[in-house]
């Protein structure tokens, strides 16, 4: 399967610790890490995973960084198409604690595609499935080429200035930031996917509504980091295949469960 995915990076660094820290209190990290995390990021390197070919249109800053940043993703196994923007890479730091849980500050304002960037956006029309997870309206457009096209709410401003018809949009039901009530987007997505973290979520498909089970994850949980990005990208994959909503659903909660189990947006390994 060839699939894509039309987003962000961040320049993530980890540290592991027992506990966050209080004000004013020193901590010692028990490992930390660098390494390119973000949603479209984690969603690309879990499409890897699973065995698609992956082109990742995204863009870049100009410095060092951002150059570590697109290497990394060719290291993972992705083709990237990376638009240069003339300001720093986006950072990330994100503490790991003793439950797996992970807090995140971002540095710096999201880097993101423009459908006006010298990218090869035709190549879209010969790929089965994309996740949208960043970009202007045009680029979204441009995805749209795309069989399938999964998209995330957190970039509803975007979804409504594009106005193209969406297989599935995918939003967290416990972010205020991603709240959807139908008729904001014309046309109404195809699925309306609802997450509730490890207790399940919900779907609407025209006139079809149900719940599905979060997955037992196969391992204990190390790091809650990217698990929500990775049920998307799984949740792509399976509705680019062919699954029906509920099977692809039952998929991807398998994907978003399997992430708990490792360490980082792409599986650290060791300490």
């Amino acid at each position: 399967m060839r699939a894509a995915v039309v987003g962000h990076v961040e320049w993530v660094r980890f540290a592991e610790v027992e506990r966050l820290p209080e004000q004013g209190a020193i901590l010692t990290a028990e490992d930390s890490w660098e390494e390119p995390g973000g949603g479209g990021a984690d969603a690309a390197g879990e499409l890897v995973r699973l065995g698609a070919e992956v082109d990742f249109f995204v863009a870049v800053g100009n410095d060092e960084v951002g150059a570590r940043a697109r290497e990394s993703l060719e290291t993972l196994g992705c083709r990237v198409h990376a638009a240069v923007r003339d300001e720093p890479q986006r950072l990330a730091f994100t503490y790991v604690d003793g439950e797996g849980e992970r807090t995140i500050t971002l540095l710096g304002p999201k880097l993101h595609p423009h459908g006006s960037d010298p990218l090869p956006w035709d190549e879209l029309a010969e790929i089965e499935t994309v996740y949208f997870c960043a970009g202007d309206a045009d680029a979204l457009r441009a995805a749209r080429r795309a069989r399938v096209l999964v998209a995330t709410a957190r970039e509803l401003p975007t979804l409504i200035e594009a106005g193209v018809q969406l297989d599935a949009l995918v939003r967290s039901g416990l972010d205020p930031s991603e709240a959807y009530e139908p008729g904001l987007l014309d046309p109404e997505p195809r699925l309306v996917v609802s997450t509730m973290g490890r207790t399940g979520g919900s779907y609407v498909a025209g006139a079809d509504e149900g719940t599905f089970a979060a997955a037992e994850p196969p391992g204990p949980v190390a790091d809650a980091y990217g698990a929500g990005d990775c049920f998307a990208a799984g949740l792509t994959f399976a509705l680019g295949r062919g699954d029906d909503a509920q099977t692809a659903l039952s998929f991807a909660s398998a994907c978003g469960a399997t992430a708990l189990t490792r360490r980082g947006a792409h599986g650290r390994k060791g300490r």
